[in-house]
């Protein structure tokens, strides 16, 4: 626990530092402008990491929502609107469920496989079919492993 404070208190001083570092070299720096491009680059991450871990093409996720492949890349450069939003946090929520438990790079086989308790349906088609909140309720179920033990 304590090594895990340390952790996070290195952490949060690097970062003090790169910003002061930031703003000493670029006199003039707007710092309003600057955590408007964090912001963005933060909105934009959750989608980026979906798409990176489950190996998805934007023509797949584009499908996912009913869009297409160049609103996905728009969503990638300045965020995702306000409307799919809770879709995106949700599979971001699966795939922060399956990074904790399986390697990385085994998730786009495992949102592949058919599983039973899906009724043979993979958390991908769960995903295409729009159906993201019982992906994130999937992931959770597949890894309570307490019910397991009873």
């Amino acid at each position: 626990m304590a090594a895990r404070v340390r952790k996070r208190q290195a952490s949060d001083m690097a970062a003090r530092t790169a910003v002061a570092e930031l703003f000493a070299t670029h006199q003039g720096l707007d710092p309003d402008k600057v955590a408007d491009e964090l912001d963005r680059r933060r909105r934009t991450s959750p989608l980026s990491r979906v798409i990176e871990r489950w190996a998805l093409s934007h023509a797949h996720v584009a499908a996912m929502f009913g869009v297409s492949r160049q609103a996905v890349a728009k969503w990638l450069m300045i965020g995702v609107p306000a409307e799919r939003a809770t879709a995106v946090a949700e599979l971001a929520a699966a795939t922060d469920q399956l990074e904790r438990h399986i390697k990385r790079d085994r998730i786009a086989a495992v949102v592949r496989r058919p599983a039973p308790a899906l009724g043979g349906r993979s958390l991908l088609e769960l995903a295409t079919a729009g159906d993201f909140g019982a992906v994130l309720v999937a992931c959770r179920e597949m890894f309570e492993f307490e019910r397991a033990m009873l």
